[in-house]
């Protein structure tokens, strides 16, 4: 897969696919994106001191480390689980620079994300432990009933209409404990109905920069 580095309106950097017309983040901001869907609607969403997150789509690493610096900031235990088929090389991951804007010191926490090995669980700090996993979605069950959020940050619909599907949101249904949440990005009308379909409970929240909404979706049962 060919990849180019470009630089978002934040001053911070992403990766564009050519082929799929679409960048890993928002050209808007890469960082302040994620900052607003995953972590201020996401992670801060919750009042548990304890909790569990999947994503879909480890990609560059960016969610991983807001993440973490999430949990050394505030003192919160979390247990961080990231899927990715077509995992992104170090070097690359590297050239990303988002220490620049979250904080040089979080460079080494970073690195350690990426050179981590996969399908193994690993602890970065006292509060946060990770597990990445090399597999592809369509061929993975995550575990019932297991996690707090789901962050879900696949490419979006038009460039990757499957992992859209509804079979895959049903995976990510079944993962969530009741009273769990999906966050993304995406509003598309299709995929909001698709969440209902599945029994979600779903909610259009203000979007970051260049993005008139986001979605929230809640599993209460």
């Amino acid at each position: 897969m060919k990849y180019e580095i470009i630089t978002t309106n934040d001053g911070s950097k992403t990766i564009y696919v050519p082929h799929l017309d679409e960048t890993y983040h928002s050209s808007h901001g890469a960082v302040q994106e994620a900052i607003h869907v995953f972590i201020r609607h996401g992670i801060r969403a919750i009042e548990k001191r304890e909790l569990r997150v999947f994503e879909m789509g480890f990609g560059t690493g960016l969610n991983a480390l807001l993440t973490y610096v999430e949990s050394e900031q505030f003192k919160r235990t979390i247990h961080y689980s990231g899927i990715e088929a077509y995992p992104v090389e170090l070097e690359m991951a590297m050239l990303m620079d988002y220490c620049l804007l979250i904080g040089e010191e979080y460079q080494g926490n970073f690195a350690e994300l990426h050179q981590a090995d996969w399908n193994r669980k690993h602890r970065l700090s006292d509060l946060f432990s990770f597990e990445k996993i090399h597999a592809k979605i369509e061929e993975f069950t995550p575990p019932h009933a297991e996690f707090d959020i789901v962050f879900f940050d696949a490419f979006g619909p038009r460039a990757q209409e499957d992992m859209w599907a509804p079979s895959i949101l049903k995976k990510m249904y079944d993962a969530l404990i009741p009273g769990g949440f999906l966050v993304t990005y995406c509003a598309k009308g299709q995929v909001k109905r698709d969440l209902k379909s599945l029994g979600f409970h779903v909610e259009a929240l203000p979007g970051p920069p260049g993005k008139r909404e986001m979605t929230r979706a809640w599993k209460y049962s």
